[in-house]
């Protein structure tokens, strides 16, 4: 398997540059952990198998297990991109209509259209399964949570408007990252999971977040837990 390519919203030269360079490293990485395991690769082999100077590697990530960040954040940043390309409407999203927008960008991002191809979805399973049994690598992959996770709340305070109850943001970017995760952790410790369909990433991701934002509106006006 090849590791994939997150997507890329139009950003300056300098900036997709290095995100470039991060994703050869990251690539390199997972392609030497499957290959050797985390504690049989070494920075200064993933820095080789990347193309670039051990120095450069440190420039961007702080060890080896770290290098496979931004294969992990692929599932975040796809959802990210569809959230932050929604046409704005006359208004923020309200009542019913951030959930529903919420469920169906989701089941979008973690969806393999048919054609297409779903290596990143392998190398997601297959970096999430190590990183439940690798405690260095689980840590990487909480704090990549984490940054999502703060990654998501400006674009959900964009979508809400203004008048929205900062703390019912703030919980509904929680709630929808912690629905991704628990969604990637349960389809990659499944035996031969599906890619469409009950049992998907994104059946299980809707799944999740439908369970965990139980009454929860957060919305302008209307965005109050309801009992």
């Amino acid at each position: 398997m090849t590791p994939p390519s997150p997507p890329s919203p139009r950003r300056p030269l300098t900036e997709r540059r290095k995100a470039t360079t991060r994703l050869e490293i990251a690539r390199a990485a997972a392609e030497l952990f499957a290959e050797r395991g985390p504690d049989g690769t070494t920075a200064e082999e993933i820095a080789d198998r990347a193309g670039v100077a051990l120095r450069t590697f440190y420039r961007y990530f702080r060890n080896k297990r770290d290098a496979v960040g931004p294969l992990f954040a692929i599932g975040a940043e796809r959802w990210r991109v569809r959230l932050t390309a929604v046409a704005p409407g006359p208004g923020p999203a309200t009542g019913p209509e951030l959930p529903e927008l919420l469920e169906r960008t989701l089941a979008e991002a973690l969806s393999v259209p048919p054609g297409t191809s779903a290596e990143w979805l392998r190398w997601t399973r297959w970096l999430v399964r190590t990183a439940l049994r690798d405690p260095a690598l689980r840590a990487v992959w909480y704090r990549v949570n984490q940054e999502s996770e703060e990654q998501l709340l400006p674009v959900l305070a964009a979508l809400t408007g203004p008048d929205a109850e900062p703390l019912e943001v703030r919980l509904a970017a929680a709630v929808a990252t912690d629905a991704v995760r628990i969604a990637l952790e349960t389809w990659a410790e499944a035996d031969a999971p599906p890619l469409a369909g009950p049992g998907s990433p994104s059946e299980l991701a809707v799944r999740c977040l439908r369970e965990l934002m139980g009454g929860m509106r957060p919305s302008t006006g209307a965005g109050r837990a309801t009992g």
